[in-house]
C-alpha cells in the first residue's frame, strides 16, 4: 500500500472549494448521486498525491465512483476527513474513507438539508418576503447576505475538517441523532406557521341575509383559523403523490386556481377564493 508524501496548501483547499460550489451537482445521477462529483471535486489533489495514471491513483478513483449522496451544505467536511487520511495513510485509508463516507452521508444529509435546505430557507425566506412585499428593499439584500454566510460557512468548514481529521467525528457522534431530530422538529414546525402565514387563500363568498351579512370565512375562522390555507397545502401534497405529477405542473395548477377562481368572481359574480 503506498503513502502520500503530498501535503495539501491552501491553493488546494481554494480549489477544491470552487469546485464545490459550483460543479459538485453536475454529474449527478440516479445510479451514483454525487459520487462523479465528488470525484471530479478532489481530482487534482488525488493526482498530486498518488501521481498521474498511477496504480494507486486508479484504485483510489474507482473507491471515490461508489455511491454516495449527502447534503450540499455539509460535504466537504466529508472531504476534509477523507482528504486528511488520504494524505497521511494513502491508499491503505482506502476501506477507512469508504466507511466514513458512508457512515455521515446520512446524518450530514438529514442536518444539512433540515438546517440550511429547509429551515434558514423558511425563516430569512418569510422575513425577506414579508418585507418585500411591504416595500422595503432591505429584504432583498437579507436574502442575499444569508446566502453569501452560507456560502462562507461552506468555504470555511473543509480546511476545519482537514485539520481535525478522524476526530472530528469521535467529538461529534454522540451529538448527531439530538442535532437532527431537533433540527427536523424546527424545520417541520417553521413549514407549518409558513403555511398559515404566507398562504392567502381565503374563502370570498358573502351573502347578505334581510340585512344580516354572513361571511364564509370570518365564520370558519372563529372555528378554525387558517383552515383553507392548511387544506390548500394538503391538497398539494397529496397532489405531489400523483404519478405523473411534479412540482412543476402542482404549480401550473395552482397559477390556474387563482386565476380561474378571479375570473368566476369577475362573470359569474359567484367569488370562491380570494388569493
Amino acid at each position: 500500500m503506498t503513502k502520500s508524501n503530498y501535503k495539501l496548501t491552501k491553493a488546494d483547499f481554494n480549489q477544491i472549494n470552487r469546485r464545490s460550489l459550483f460543479t459538485f451537482q453536475l454529474g449527478w445521477n440516479y445510479e451514483r448521486m454525487q459520487a462523479s462529483g465528488y470525484l471530479y471535486m478532489i481530482l487534482p489533489q488525488l493526482r498530486k498525491m498518488y501521481g498521474d495514471n498511477s496504480p494507486e491513483l486508479l484504485e483510489m478513483m474507482r473507491t471515490h465512483t461508489q455511491f454516495f449522496n449527502t447534503s450540499n451544505f455539509f460535504h466537504t467536511i466529508v472531504t476534509g476527513i477523507d482528504l486528511a487520511l488520504e494524505e497521511n495513510e494513502g491508499t491503505a485509508s482506502k476501506d477507512t474513507v469508504t466507511g466514513i463516507k458512508t457512515g455521515l452521508m446520512g446524518p450530514f444529509a438529514a442536518i444539512g438539508d433540515a438546517l440550511f435546505g429547509a429551515t434558514v430557507p423558511a425563516i430569512m425566506g418569510g422575513l425577506a418576503a414579508g418585507l418585500a412585499i411591504d416595500g422595503n428593499p432591505v429584504g432583498i439584500f437579507l436574502w442575499v447576505a444569508v446566502a453569501m454566510a452560507i456560502n462562507v460557512f461552506r468555504w470555511k468548514q473543509l480546511e476545519f475538517a482537514y485539520k481535525e481529521g478522524v476526530n472530528l467525528v469521535t467529538t461529534m457522534q454522540h451529538r448527531l441523532s439530538a442535532l437532527t431530530d431537533a433540527a427536523t422538529v424546527l424545520g417541520t414546525f417553521m413549514v407549518g406557521a409558513l403555511i398559515a402565514t404566507m398562504i392567502n387563500f381565503r374563502f370570498g363568498f358573502t351573502q347578505d341575509f334581510g340585512g344580516v351579512t354572513f361571511d364564509l370565512q370570518a365564520t370558519v375562522d372563529k372555528i378554525f383559523p387558517r383552515l383553507v390555507p392548511a387544506m390548500f397545502a394538503g391538497f398539494i401534497y397529496w397532489l405531489l403523490g400523483r404519478k405523473g405529477m411534479t412540482s412543476t405542473k402542482a404549480i401550473f395548477i395552482v397559477i390556474a386556481i387563482a386565476i380561474g377562481s378571479k375570473l368566476i368572481a369577475k362573470y359569474a359574480g359567484f367569488d370562491i377564493f380570494t388569493v
